[in-house]
């Protein structure tokens, strides 16, 4: 199967993970867009979601499904989002479509992480994809500065030219050259540098699931507290 195949199949295992009469927390990016795309089959079936970007927004209200702001549901059965790179502990880095932030903040409020990826993005160590960082702008130079004394090479993200705006109104860093072999410790460290607004690395709110599409079909992993 293509890697859009895998993203489908595992887009529409997705839906086994959302519950009826509930309202479902839905993340960013192309293999989102595919579980967007079948949760279409549903959508006379749950009251609405909660999403984590403008795009993904747009998407789901293009299929006729209500999305509601994340302070108006006190708390999410399940969050389904997909990960630029996912480990054996269901730690990941995520942040490749730039919502990081709002992702972090839908999967806290939410009793579950199901993370959809295509066997690609199964690593042993963090760190071979740039990390994404959502930073203030005023702080970018001071930061990339800081990633350089750990060993990164933290660069600005670029759109036609100029700097990425998020959706939050503020810059990207990509960083490469890392190893992050304790994503709990690094998300904490660097989380508390000034001018951070998210780290890419999600370890506080790991994945509770994996659905990840092989050429064999669907495999679930399953990752404990």
């Amino acid at each position: 199967m293509t890697q859009d195949e895998l993203k489908a199949l595992v887009g529409h295992a997705a839906l086994h993970y959302v519950i009826p009469g509930e309202v479902v927390g839905v993340g960013t990016g192309s293999t989102v867009n595919k579980f967007i795309d079948a949760l279409g089959t549903m959508k006379d079936q749950i009251p609405g979601a909660v999403s984590s970007s403008e795009a993904s927004t747009a998407r789901l209200k293009a299929l006729g499904i209500a999305v509601f702001e994340a302070d108006a549901v006190a708390e999410l059965s399940v969050y389904i989002d997909g990960a630029d790179e996912i480990d054996g502990n269901g730690f990941m880095v995520k942040g490749g479509g730039a919502a990081l932030t709002r992702e972090k903040i839908v999967a806290a409020q939410s009793r579950q992480f199901v993370c959809i990826a295509d066997e690609s993005k199964l690593v042993k160590v963090l760190g071979a994809f740039p990390l994404p960082v959502e930073v203030i702008p005023m702080a970018s130079a001071r930061l990339v500065r800081q990633f350089e004394a750990l060993g990164g090479q933290a660069k600005l993200r670029m759109k036609d030219g100029a700097p990425l705006v998020t959706d939050n109104g503020q810059h990207i860093l990509d960083v490469t050259g890392l190893k992050i072999a304790d994503p709990l410790g690094f998300e904490s460290k660097v989380n508390q540098w000034p001018g951070v607004v998210t780290v890419g690395v999600f370890a506080h709110q790991k994945a509770s699931v994996c659905l990840l599409g092989t050429s064999s079909g669907v495999t679930t992993l399953t990752f404990g507290a």
